[in-house]
């Protein structure tokens, strides 16, 4: 199937200051989240994020945060984005398919997508936006969250079905602005 951006939503999971330099090659995680965002929203597609403990782990870096409208960041303190219900009032949550970025790619990440499964929903998870302290954490976690269901996909993949097709304004704008 492919990822229509009427149907979308891209969720951002805890890209904090506090956990980021603990990821491996966070640093790309972070630009290819934040690519993600930027051409979500050329695009049209809603954007939400969360923050697990911020207390702890401190917000959304800096400027990943600045690029989100007021009330589109959750705090939360389950690792499932889902738990605590609160990113479900979200107008935006009842999309069918969601893109998911973020760390860890272990824990909440998984138990995100996995949850977001159950729920029946598709979920797409973007391979080089997403990471964990330990490579080998990430890779099983894409391994499972595949096999059950959720597609592991690029960056580029996920903008280009965005896109559609060629030859409109949007797609100069991005073309121009992020893929070239």
């Amino acid at each position: 199937m492919r990822i229509k951006p009427s149907d979308s939503l891209l969720l951002v999971i805890d890209l904090q200051g506090r956990l980021l330099p603990a990821i491996d090659d966070g640093e790309t995680v972070l630009a290819n989240a934040a690519w993600m965002v930027d051409v979500a929203q050329a695009i049209g597609v809603p954007v939400l994020a969360t923050e697990q403990y911020p207390q702890g782990l401190g917000l959304t870096e800096p400027g990943l945060r600045a690029r989100f409208p007021d009330g589109s960041i959750v705090q939360k303190t389950h690792f499932s984005a889902l738990t605590e219900g609160v990113l479900l009032q979200s107008r935006e949550a009842g999309r069918k398919q969601w893109v998911v970025v973020g760390t860890e790619a272990h824990v909440c990440v998984q138990q995100t997508v996995l949850d977001r499964l159950a729920m029946g929903r598709q979920v797409f998870v973007v391979e080089d936006a997403v990471g964990s302290r330990r490579p080998r954490d990430k890779e099983r976690a894409l391994q499972r969250m595949q096999q059950n269901g959720a597609e592991i996909v690029t960056r580029e993949m996920v903008a280009f079905e965005w896109l559609e097709q060629a030859n409109t304004p949007v797609f100069r704008d991005v073309l121009k602005r992020f893929i070239r």
